[in-house]
Parts: structure tokens; C-alpha cells; sequence
């Protein structure tokens, strides 16, 4: 697929001279989050069909493949997470966007564990949904939208197995605590995205956990130390100033 795949333009038109626009499939199961979604994201230069369910959701995958599903996780008849089981059975490649209650940190590490590409806590503002969806839309376009359903990760000469949770750099395993390989499995995931502590923390430690955006510090200097990575001068995490941190190295699925 070309960068102007998922460049996102407002201006551009169905039938144009620029490529089509993206298909968003937006499944809630709220109608009023669903129409001011859909409003925004059309606004943005998005084709968005809609279902109230994740049973409906699947019927509008069958009948046409969206470039992205944005998946509320609590909804009647079929909620997000049992959705997203059957979409990964089928469609292991499709990109999933979770739409999340900050209180049910449980729901959101087990349907992130199942498949999805990323997630939104609700209430959340529609242009961090906008930015979420052109993250993942540009992984996919760069052949990378399949990391999350890799069952290993491979940055050069290192490599993380996510079923037998283990790190090998060189052909040599390097042991690492496992919120620190929890860490650098989500940062693999995102290549090349910068994301701040509370993000990180929110997202590898989870809501319960009671303690502060140090932690974060303490486990990305874990894995520096553990596979050598300089801070100055980094082959795998970077420390992105005021903002967060990041992994630099591409990823390849195993």
C-alpha cells in the first residue's frame, strides 16, 4: 500500500485522483458515541461504517473488509473482547483500536492480550482517537500491522519470544524481570512510536498498579543494561526529551 494510503487527507474524495480513503468500522454500542465519532472521522478524511454490537461487526467484515476496526469492549449481545477472538481467528492481519472503562483494567489486558493493536481509555478526546488510528493505519501500510499477532519479534540480532516469554540477543537469552520484557514487548509492538510514562505505565502495569512513572525509568534502564544498549547513542530504546521514550530499531514478525 502507498503513503498516500493513509496520509489521511480531509481533502480527498472517493473516485478522486489520490487513493481511496480509508474504511473504518466503528462498533459501539452507544448511538450517540457513534454518531459524533462517525462525524469526526469523516471530517478527517475516513469512510466509517457503523454497528451497535460485536455480533454486527462480524456480519460487516464478512460482507466487506474494513482497513481498521475501533471495537468498544463493553456492549450487549457479543462485547469487544469475545469480537476480537473471532476477528483474530479469521482476520489476523486486521487492525484492531480498543475503546476501553478506565475501571476494568482486567478486560482491557486481556482483550490487549488477545490481539489488539492499541486501546482508548473512555472518555477520550476524538483527536487522540484521529492519532491512534493514523499510528496503526501507517504500521499497517509499512507491513508491520501484523506484529501484534507475532509470536516473535525480531529487531536485528534480537529477538523476543512471546509464547515461551523469553529475549535472545545473538543467539544468547538475557534474562529480564517480566514487567521489564513486558516493556519491550509493547515498545516492539509500536516501533518507531514515542510514548510518554503514564502511557506506558497505564499500559504494561495497569490501572491498580500503585506506583509512580519512575517505575518506567527503572525498567527501560533494565533493559539497556541487560542487552547493552547505550541511552547516548541507542540501538533499541530511545529516551525522546519531555516526551517519552521509543523504540528505533524495525521489527520483523517471526
Amino acid at each position: 500500500m502507498t503513503a498516500d494510503r493513509w496520509a489521511l487527507d480531509p481533502t480527498a474524495q472517493p473516485g478522486g485522483g489520490v487513493s481511496p480513503r480509508p474504511r473504518i468500522l466503528l462498533v459501539d454500542d452507544d448511538e450517540t458515541i457513534r454518531e459524533h465519532l462517525t462525524g469526526v472521522l469523516q471530517r478527517s478524511g475516513l469512510e466509517v461504517e457503523v454497528a451497535e454490537h460485536g455480533a454486527a461487526a462480524l456480519d460487516a467484515i464478512s460482507r466487506q473488509l474494513p482497513d481498521l476496526v475501533v471495537l468498544d469492549v463493553m456492549m450487549p449481545i457479543m462485547d469487544g473482547r469475545e469480537a476480537l477472538r473471532r476477528i483474530r481467528a479469521e482476520h489476523a492481519a486486521l487492525p484492531v483500536i480498543l475503546l476501553t472503562q478506565v475501571g476494568e483494567s482486567f478486560e482491557r489486558a486481556a482483550a490487549l492480550d488477545e490481539g489488539a493493536d492499541d486501546y482508548l481509555n473512555k472518555p477520550f478526546d476524538p483527536q487522540e482517537l484521529m492519532a491512534r488510528i493514523r499510528a496503526v493505519l501507517r504500521r499497517s501500510g509499512n507491513g508491520t500491522g501484523t506484529l501484534r499477532a507475532s509470536q516473535r519479534l525480531i529487531a536485528g540480532d534480537l529477538v523476543l519470544d512471546r509464547t515461551a516469554r523469553r529475549v535472545l540477543l545473538g543467539g544468547r537469552e538475557k534474562q529480564l524481570t517480566p514487567r521489564a520484557l513486558a516493556l519491550l514487548e509493547f515498545l516492539m509492538i509500536h516501533p518507531d512510536e514515542v510514548f510518554d510514562r503514564d502511557r506506558l505505565l497505564q499500559t504494561v502495569w495497569g490501572f491498580d498498579a500503585v506506583v509512580t512513572t519512575r517505575a518506567v525509568d527503572h525498567r527501560v534502564a533494565e533493559i539497556r543494561k541487560t542487552l547493552g544498549d547505550d541511552a547516548g547513542t541507542p540501538v533499541w530504546i530511545e529516551t525522546v526529551p519531555s516526551l517519552g521514550y521509543r523504540f528505533v530499531h524495525k521489527v520483523d514478525r517471526g
